[in-house]
């Protein structure tokens, strides 16, 4: 499947885990690969760049250091401080997990890829990952850094599953986490999607393409202006929660949002972006008629109030800017 002998397949495996000693990051959960930490880091990495995972992953940890800490907490709390990484789902998930985790199997995480595929929340890649680098188990990872430098390396390949399959033709055995860490830290920080540093890259020599085929095109943008209505009273913000059935971000509160009539002049104008959408949002000051319409699905908070809440990162955002300081 590969074109490498015996010799180039240990060469390759060397370099990128030479390279890998030498200019891996210093992230947090690197430090100390503690199952729970490495579980963590996983799932707020899913989708999400790492420079904006650091600080959540630096409070999730002081607030719950471990998986019975986690496990005991109210989900509320957990999506509060899971607010602004986005796909909430993710949390929900780790905060089931881990209940289950300290119910069923008395606090102690799984071992292997096949216990840690038995929780919800945990597909075929973070289970790898997981039992690779907080256990050792000889497993490879597959995600979409690797899936590029494979490509890159063999040509594309024409199935994910054969992907799959180079990747565990590829792996170190003796030190499966690190070669999955070195692997996909190579395509997050040298073989990246726009412009591959191919000149300072430890796989170079074995390189099929070495950056030549052109990037695929992104797809177009969408945008969407969106209004909220920003009411104060006192020093209380009036905030909505989302219903429990909600397709997104379901029991989140949030600013609540005009959908018609009028729209005064704006508080704040900025930008907010959510997946595939690019959302101009206005905020204006909510009037009393608005406010006499919420109809009681509304609450009052304070600051200390509402910075314990589950709050969309939009939310978030706006009352960073307009809430009353106190």
């Amino acid at each position: 499947m590969l074109s490498l002998n015996s010799h180039a397949l240990q060469a390759l495996r060397r370099a990128l885990l030479e390279w890998y000693d030498a200019s891996h990051r210093d992230l947090p959960w690197r430090r100390e690969p503690d199952p729970y930490r490495v579980w963590v880091s996983e799932i707020m990495l899913q989708q999400t760049r790492v420079a904006a995972v650091l600080e959540h992953y630096a409070r999730w940890m002081e607030r719950f250091p471990t998986v019975w800490e986690l496990a005991k907490a109210r989900a509320q709390a957990v999506l509060a401080l899971w607010s602004g990484l986005g796909y909430y789902h993710r949390a929900r998930r780790l905060h089931e997990a881990a209940k289950i985790i300290v119910r069923e199997r008395g606090g102690e995480l799984p071992r292997t890829v096949e216990g840690w595929r038995e929780l919800p929340g945990i597909g075929r890649y973070t289970a790898a990952a997981i039992a690779s680098i907080a256990f050792g188990e000889a497993v490879a990872v597959v995600d979409g850094n690797v899936e590029r430098v494979l490509d890159r390396l063999f040509g594309k390949a024409p199935s994910k599953e054969r992907n799959w399959q180079r990747a565990e033709i590829l792996l170190d055995r003796r030190m499966p986490g690190d070669f999955n860490q070195a692997i996909m830290e190579l395509g997050a920080t040298v073989c990246t999607p726009r412009v591959p540093q191919c000149l300072v890259c430890p796989l170079i020599t074995w390189c099929a393409t070495r950056g030549a085929e052109q990037p695929k095109p992104q797809a177009a943008r969408k945008r969407k202006q969106v209004h909220y209505a920003f009411a104060t009273k006192g020093n209380c913000v009036l905030l909505v929660q989302r219903p429990n059935d909600a397709q997104r971000m379901a029991s989140m509160w949030e600013i609540p949002e005009v959908v018609t009539g009028d729209k005064p002049t704006p508080l704040a104008m900025f930008r907010h972006s959510i997946t595939n959408t690019d959302y101009e949002v206005v905020v204006s000051a909510a009037s009393d008629k608005f406010v006499e319409g919420l109809d009681g699905k509304a609450r009052w908070f304070t600051r200390r109030q509402w910075q314990k809440l589950p709050l969309t990162g939009l939310a978030r955002k706006v009352l960073r800017r307009l809430a009353p300081a106190t």
